[in-house]
């Protein structure tokens, strides 16, 4: 029962994978006629812009007649190896593992699927693939894995990565005398060859400001204090700004309407004034503070004794009042 399910499953494999191939085979010739004509007209127009002296305009529509360029080399490159496969889609059949022959051709199928999609008979063809050699196997080649196999023209050609200047101004100077287009190259040469800051990871200039700026507080802090344990003195032009604001105790002792009226009046003198005055004033404060407590406490004793005047008073109203 397994041998004749083999033989079946053998068939089924064999018959989809020509169909499939064949298929890709002739979609990727209609694409090609379809991107030959498109990269003709999308030339022709860089040639208009570079005779009109629009040369940014040229230079950001090149990158996409160079990616267009490239893709279509790629077509190329897969219908040849969707033939190569195609007539041996036999021997694919009759063994378990891939063959080394068809190695390369396999797995640059594979890895060309997902990234080619106006072809989707290359996704089938990879579904059939995963099917008869594994996961693994196709797993390797679309991650680009240690001998994957995968075509290096290939790989190049579906890149996603922008085309360097050189590469851009060839295509230009190309195009220019493709059409016979009088044109200097030379503002486009130096455009091309100016290297911009990558401002991802930050300006170089801000970063070796703020390098410089924490470079003598890294020193600061670096310094360690000394071993008897006396502290280090800062000097005046490193302490916090808000020391230098810091009012002093024996001003914070003054009310504001004594300063105010010490101002108005010009009798404001020097600080050893405000300071003797200041030291003056607390003996004062203690005397205010004493007297005040001798005639609270001269209060509470004639309170006391008018108490005590009246308990008397009422004792002997009522001895009268028993009496009579």
């Amino acid at each position: 029962m397994s041998l004749l399910n083999q033989l079946f499953n053998r068939g089924v494999f064999g018959a989809k994978c020509k169909t499939c191939l064949s298929l890709a085979i002739s979609r990727i010739k209609l694409l090609q006629n379809k991107r030959d004509l498109q990269l003709k007209n999308m030339r022709k127009e860089i040639a208009q812009f570079l005779q009109a002296g629009q040369e940014p305009i040229a230079r950001i529509r090149v990158e996409h007649v160079i990616r267009e360029q490239n893709i279509w080399a790629a077509y190329e490159i897969l219908e040849l190896f969707c033939e190569f496969v195609l007539a041996r889609v036999p021997i694919l059949e009759s063994q378990k593992d891939c063959p080394p022959e068809l190695r390369e051709a396999v797995a640059s199928i594979i890895f060309a699927a997902p990234r080619c999609s106006d072809v989707p008979d290359l996704l089938q063809i990879k579904n059939l693939f995963a099917t008869k050699y594994g996961k693994e196997f196709v797993i390797a080649a679309t991650e680009l894995r240690p001998d994957s196999g995968v075509n290096r023209a290939i790989i190049e050609k579906l890149s996603v990565s922008a085309a360097s200047g050189e590469i851009r101004l060839k295509v230009l100077k190309e195009i220019a005398q493709e059409y016979s287009v009088e044109w200097d190259s030379s503002g486009t040469e130096a455009e091309f060859n100016k290297k911009y800051e990558d401002l991802l990871a930050g300006s170089k200039q801000v970063c070796a400001e703020a390098a410089v700026s924490q470079a003598p507080n890294k020193q600061a802090s670096g310094k360690s204090s000394p071993s008897n344990g006396a502290k280090t003195i800062l000097p005046t032009d490193a302490r916090p700004a808000s020391q230098h604001h810091q009012v002093p105790s024996h001003m914070s002792k003054l009310t504001s309407s004594e300063i105010e009226s010490s101002v108005k009046n010009g009798t404001a003198g020097p600080i050893s004034d405000i300071k003797t005055e200041t030291n003056s004033r607390p003996s004062d404060v203690l005397e205010r503070a004493r007297a005040a407590i001798a005639s609270a406490e001269r209060a509470t004793a004639g309170a006391r004794a008018a108490a005590e005047l009246v308990n008397v008073k009422f004792g002997s109203l009522k001895l009268q009042g028993a009496s009579s």
